[in-house]
């Protein structure tokens, strides 16, 4: 093609040729082809600015166009650096796209493993509380921590169930039940207990109470509060009672072996009684005697002995006691039982005692003085006959009428005005004889007409 001829060439005519033309600059079309890394991070990144669309003139080259084939086409220096410029712009991407890839992918790969993490420690749990049950989410180890995160506070009644150093895993039940006190009178015997329950009827199953045929003083049906409650509880027994020659045996759950005997078909009279205390209560497998009494009462008035005082009197001989004070005996008035016990006669029972009047004390004189050596004239005689002649030898022998007494039958003036006190019957022996050789000396044997002559003997 000659200079003239590619002066008249037009590259952008209607007869152009598909080789002739223009090759806009790169950046002027959007180039859809993306690698398959940087498709996905076109994904996850943010949006890239819009690329700029400037138009740029094609160069002008002042050197001839190369020929191919006899066909001139535009200067190299427009399919060349176009070119090349893409093939930089190829080689430049995968480098730039990781080291803007990489710090998001570890945002993500941190995120995931965050997400993990969370999910992992998260536990769904099914927690119910003196039977209030609910499901929560929890971060907890074991049920302690559980508890303590929902403000569930336990004593040493209440009951856990796992226990609380348990782990926990989701899925996992946790039941919780508050102690409630109960003062249980259990037949006749009280005592204090704990339960769990929500109700009389499960307090008893708890405790293993046989309620079977029992008396209960509240319906098993009661609820139990938090603040417990008061509960009496009587079996049923099996109690035998004796009486009249007949023999009962029955089941019962009576309070008091009055109201088992009344059961029984027994009727208690008088002073009917039992052999266990009535009000006690019965125990299963006892036997109840019943006593049938009937007796009267009796008075009787019995002497109360009085005290006998002593004092030593210097005037009087040693031996002799004299009575200054008589005693009198008081006097007691007892009232005794006189009971048959199923037709036996019992020892009579003193019921009460009275005292009707007080005793006085006896006051006694004892002489303390040394008796005489002898009576000169009176020695030699035999008193011992003379004595058992008079009084039989008693030193405290009186007459019936009551004038004379003692050893010699003195009566009481001669005998005081032979120096004696008192009577001559509570003289001691020694100061009688003493006393009858006085009497001798003045007036020989007369005071003895029928028994003085035994002084001779």
């Amino acid at each position: 093609m000659s200079k003239s001829q590619y002066e008249t060439y037009e590259p952008y005519g209607p007869d152009a040729s598909v080789h002739t033309a223009e090759t806009l600059p790169y950046g002027l079309y959007e180039d859809t082809y993306r690698p398959a890394y940087e498709a996905q991070a076109y994904f996850v990144s943010e949006p890239a600015l819009p690329r700029r669309t400037t138009t740029v003139p094609a160069p002008v080259s002042t050197e001839e166009p190369e020929s191919l084939d006899g066909v001139t086409g535009p200067p190299e220096g427009v399919y060349g650096r176009a070119a090349r410029r893409r093939r930089a712009r190829s080689a430049e991407r995968p480098e730039s796209a990781v080291r803007r890839l990489l710090p998001q992918a570890l945002v993500v790969a941190f995120l995931a493993g965050g997400t993990t993490a969370f999910v992992a420690k998260d536990k769904a749990i099914e927690l119910s509380v003196d039977g209030h049950p609910r499901t929560l989410h929890t971060f907890a180890d074991d049920v302690s921590e559980l508890l303590a995160e929902q403000g569930v506070h336990v004593g040493a009644h209440d009951m856990i169930a796992p226990g609380p150093g348990a782990a926990l895993a989701s899925g996992d039940a946790v039941a919780v039940r508050y102690g409630r006190p109960v003062r249980l009178t259990l037949d006749g015997r009280q005592h204090e207990v704990w339960t769990t329950a929500h109700t009389v009827e499960g307090a008893l199953d708890e405790l293993g109470v046989r309620a079977e045929g029992a008396y209960l003083s509240i319906s098993r049906s009661q609820s139990i509060g938090r603040a417990g409650l008061a509960l009496d509880v009587r079996t049923e027994r099996a109690v035998t009672v004796m009486a009249d020659g007949r023999t009962r045996t029955i089941r019962t759950n009576a309070a008091t072996v009055r109201e088992a005997v009344e059961e029984a078909g027994i009727v208690l009279h008088g002073q009917d009684t039992t052999s266990v205390p009535l009000d006690s209560f019965p125990r299963d497998g006892q036997t109840v005697t019943v006593l049938r009494i009937s007796g009267t009462r009796e008075v009787r008035e019995e002497q109360i002995p009085f005290d006998v005082e002593r004092v030593e009197d210097p005037t009087l001989f040693k031996g002799i006691e004299v009575v200054a004070r008589p005693g009198r005996p008081g006097l007691r008035r007892d009232t005794y039982l006189l009971r048959t016990v199923n037709g036996v006669r019992q020892k009579p029972r003193r019921e009460t005692s009275e005292t009707v009047r007080g005793p006085h004390k006896q006051l006694v004189k004892v002489g303390t003085k040394p008796l005489p050596p002898s009576v000169e004239g009176a020695e030699g005689l035999n008193w011992s006959a003379l004595a058992a002649c008079e009084s039989g030898g008693r030193p405290h022998a009186v007459d019936p009428s009551g004038t004379y007494g003692g050893l010699y039958q003195f009566d009481v003036h001669t005998w005081r005005s032979l120096g004696g006190t008192g009577r001559p019957q509570d003289a001691s022996a020694e100061e009688q004889t003493f006393r009858a050789k006085k009497l001798y000396l003045s007036r020989g044997a007369s005071p003895w007409p029928h028994c003085g002559a035994r002084l001779r003997w």
